[in-house]
């Protein structure tokens, strides 16, 4: 990890405690038995913590997506070739894919930015999947697609094929353990890909066990993730330092963040998971964040679909603590009525 990224990691601002326990009391007296609403209640007081006011809102969400190719990919790893990559950028570009039509129905606007399509990363069986000076590029990519944002919640997507190999790699390096208990079946692939999918993994945590001391938790981004999961953990780094809440996509997004939250376990508070996907990987990754997820449809799509279909429970949870009043706010205005 470079300097300049260690030092954008350090003085991350926190929740803002006073207005949650603010929102939460305000929940507790809204006209409704206390309680009713739950995880409605829970996710609107996040928000607001984040958002430092007593009444959230979600009038301007955007979904950020980031690209990149995979060197990993040349095992066989995925039913698809690199170039479906390129391919689904235009069609985000386009406005054609499923991610865009989800936008359209949550009316958020969908960025993609291109951060290794025509340069991917090394295949990490071999080598690093990226130098220093790669690794810093594209986390910065992250940051600044985030810094010309105006957002008051952002949903953090990706796409590149073969990069749930590089997910399952990560996780597995991440939390010291072997490929078999992170690596799932991606888009599809059957049972002689998903052998070939273990080994490389496997073959690539081998390596870089070799060489430990090497090994600071971002590192092992560098060594074995892909651009756009550096991009993405940059991203979420530069919505906390600007106070955006986050909602996570799948698996790979999860994972990008694993050596980050590995560093500092507060460093993910202003993240919720939209959803828990099919992988099962991702599964164990919310349960070592402490992350519930607002949906459970067994997604796998990837994009930043799953967060973005939990967009509209957001909204109706601050909606739910911001418009609707407390009993003495509604008998007082009755009586003013009379």
């Amino acid at each position: 990890m470079t300097i300049r990224v260690e030092q954008y990691l350090s003085n991350l601002p926190k929740a803002d405690q006073v207005i949650a326990s603010g929102v939460e009391d305000r929940s507790n007296q809204i006209l409704r038995p206390t309680g009713a609403l739950a995880r409605l209640d829970e996710i609107a007081i996040f928000v607001a913590s984040w958002q430092q006011t007593l009444n959230p809102q979600v009038l301007n969400p955007k979904i950020l997506i980031f690209a990149s190719n995979h060197g990993i990919s040349d095992a066989g790893v995925s039913n698809y070739p690199s170039d479906i990559t390129e391919a689904m950028v235009n069609a985000f570009q386009n406005g054609v894919s499923s991610i865009n039509a989800i936008g359209r129905l949550v009316n958020a606007e969908v960025d993609v930015i291109d951060v290794g399509v025509k340069a991917p990363t090394k295949d990490f069986r071999y080598e690093d999947s990226m130098t220093s000076e790669e690794f810093e590029v594209a986390f910065f990519q992250g940051v600044e697609a985030v810094n010309a944002l105006e957002t008051d919640l952002l949903v953090l997507g990706e796409m590149g094929i073969g990069n749930t190999s590089s997910a399952a790699a990560v996780a597995a390096a991440t939390f010291n353990d072997r490929a078999m208990r992170w690596v799932g079946r991606g888009t599809g692939v059957d049972d002689e890909g998903f052998e070939r999918k273990k080994a490389a993994v496997e073959d690539g945590l081998e390596r870089v066990r070799k060489n430990q001391s090497q090994n600071h938790w971002l590192d092992l981004l560098r060594r074995l993730g892909g651009k756009e999961m550096v991009s993405i953990a940059g991203a979420a780094v530069a919505a906390r330092h600007r106070r955006i809440p986050v909602l996570l996509d799948g698996y790979v997004v999860a994972s990008s963040l694993a050596p980050i939250w590995k560093h500092n376990n507060e460093a993910l508070d202003h993240c919720w998971a939209g959803h828990r996907s099919s992988e099962p990987g991702h599964a164990r990754l919310l349960r070592e964040f402490g992350l519930e997820p607002i949906l459970e449809l067994d997604l796998r799509l990837g994009e930043g679909s799953g967060a973005a279909a939990a967009v509209p429970l957001v909204q109706m949870a601050c909606a739910l603590v911001s418009e609707v009043p407390t009993f003495d706010e509604y008998l007082r205005t009755r009586r003013e009525k009379l």
